[in-house]
């Protein structure tokens, strides 16, 4: 075969999972700050700082030599900034995750266009690339994929962890009867085991409040699903939000496939996919997220970007692979 003629994959590619690894730091160190730049714009509004005890005095002389190089006026202009991967405003654009609007609709029984409104850009972005909030900017895939670590070095260590295999429908049952008690309620009731809201809601009661809610239990517990019974369970059978992105993304414009002249048949993209799919056999699904690891860690670089809105049908053993060589020499 023609070498000239095999698909070769942009060379950046294989570098945007560690680009994923940046976005993912940035958002969980934005929703720590956040909380203490809310406390500290508080006591600057109240002019306050001489009734201050001692530690609330060292967060303000803290604060106030990050920022200062920043704002000129905090009580105002730390305003641009507000909320966390729920729901909040930057610089004036305000952004709403779509579960916490569709959540909104179901308990208000009413179509709020305003709120609506804040969710079409992140609309508009899984529709061309697919679940990609669940591996680009989640702070509970930030959680979830260093447990998934720790999970890999028990095993390495000689213990067992789960791996246990579901219908991964079971989430969009979760989403429907989330949606259900909403209507019923008249409350968001999602955003009590939507793992994003959560993380966002508990390191704000940690910070500002001094201590965790009921949020951090049910978090755990998730962790601890995943490290025992399920490879990122909660993820993939579970996860309400999990569930509305992949209908989403179920027809994204931007997903990987595989080039099959390339590909060698190692499986080690089906290894390293957190969310058990078939990237070997050219089965992505809705449930893929781009996270790219498949990219970075494919050894002949036959997994690359296409742009179209359904996965190419399954092209049969890799062309590099000891399969195909037996089936061409027959």
């Amino acid at each position: 075969m023609n070498d000239s003629k095999i698909d070769k994959p942009f060379f950046l590619w294989r570098h945007l999972n560690k680009l994923r690894w940046m976005v993912l730091t940035v958002v969980f160190a934005m929703l720590v700050l956040l909380p203490f730049l809310h406390v500290y714009q508080t006591y600057v509004s109240a002019h306050a700082y001489d009734l201050l005890a001692p530690s609330e005095k060292q967060l303000y002389d803290f604060m106030e030599t990050l920022t200062q190089p920043f704002v000129s006026d905090p009580g105002e202009q730390l305003d641009a900034v507000k909320g966390n991967t729920w729901s909040g405003t930057f610089w004036g654009l305000q952004l709403s995750d779509p579960l916490a609007a569709l959540g909104q609709i179901a308990a208000g029984l009413n179509l709020y266009a305003p709120f609506l409104l804040t969710a079409l850009i992140p609309i508009v972005l899984t529709v061309i690339f697919g679940r990609f909030f669940c591996g680009w900017i989640c702070p509970a895939t930030f959680l979830y994929e260093l447990n998934s670590t720790f999970a890999a070095w028990l095993r390495w260590a000689g213990l067992k962890t789960g791996n246990q295999q579901f219908d991964k429908r079971i989430k969009y049952g979760v989403l429907a009867a989330g949606l259900a008690l909403s209507a019923l309620t008249g409350s968001v009731m999602m955003a009590a085991i939507y793992p994003p809201a959560i993380i966002g809601r508990e390191i704000y009661y940690a910070v500002a409040l001094g201590g965790f809610g009921a949020g951090a239990v049910f978090f755990a517990v998730t962790l601890l699903f995943d490290l025992l019974v399920a490879r990122r369970g909660f993820c993939r059978y579970l996860c309400p939000g999990g569930a509305l992105y992949s209908l989403l993304g179920r027809y994204r414009l931007v997903r990987i496939r595989r080039i099959v002249e390339s590909c060698n048949d190692c499986a080690k993209c089906n290894v390293v996919c957190e969310f058990g799919l078939d990237p070997l056999r050219d089965a992505f699904g809705q449930e893929c997220n781009n996270c790219t690891a498949c990219i970075a860690i494919c050894p002949t670089d036959a997994m690359t970007f296409a742009f179209r809105a359904t996965d190419v049908a399954p092209q049969g053993p890799g062309h590099l692979g000891r399969q195909y060589g037996r089936e061409e020499a027959r």
